[in-house]
């Protein structure tokens, strides 16, 4: 369990997906699924999250017209580019919960940063959609942007360059194992986010 305290922190940094903002892939799918006419199960048991057009994708080394091409072929459906990408911004379901409350409350007594794996239509469409809520981060460092992913070592020294601040002063919170085992490797205390509570829990033992 990672060891937090009262002071033992300068700055704090946000995973976005299913930490700041809730994420719902099973919406892409159905809706992918209704423009092809196919069932969801089809597309699922076709779809490689982790594929290399996805990662490439993730540090703007390919368009979206090119990774929708990708997927068109892999998963075996005929669907139009805006059809792609109606079903690829659905994903968004909302705020965490409680995540509106904690996060001003955390700004008053640090600055907060957000380091998320992502791509260009999905900020696009969360920097629109949820400014209110990003509008708490100092600064966003996105994959897309600044063409390195979670959980590289290069990625992570970047961002703490980028910060300013000393990783070891850096609280970081991801829901992804890889992400804190890479955070952890690279000198952050990291916060492994499994439900909720997770992120008001850590924030109330750092004093915040």
């Amino acid at each position: 369990m990672t060891s937090l305290s009262p002071g033992s922190a300068d700055a704090l940094l946000f995973d976005l997906g299913r930490v700041v903002l809730d994420i719902d892939f099973s919406k892409a799918i159905a809706c992918w699924a209704g423009h092809a006419g196919c069932t969801p199960e089809t597309i699922v048991a076709r779809y490689v999250r982790d594929s290399e057009a996805y990662r490439l994708h993730e540090v703007g080394k390919i368009s979206d017209e090119d990774y929708f091409a990708s997927l068109r072929t892999s998963l075996g459906i005929g669907i139009s580019d805006a059809q792609f990408l109606e079903g690829w911004n659905a994903i968004f379901a909302g705020e965490m919960p409680d995540i509106a409350q904690l996060l001003p409350r955390a700004a008053k007594r640090m600055p907060l940063y957000a380091f998320s794996n992502t791509n260009r239509p999905h900020v696009d469409h969360f920097s629109k959609e949820y400014a209110d809520l990003l509008g708490h981060f100092r600064e966003m460092y996105l994959s897309s942007s600044i063409g390195l992913r979670k959980p590289d070592a290069e990625a992570f020294d970047h961002v703490v360059a980028a910060m300013g601040v000393p990783a070891g002063r850096i609280v970081f919170f991801d829901d992804l194992a890889e992400n804190v085992d890479g955070a952890r490797a690279r000198g952050l205390t990291a916060v492994h986010v499994t439900s909720p509570a997770d992120v008001g829990n850590a924030l109330r033992a750092l004093g915040i």
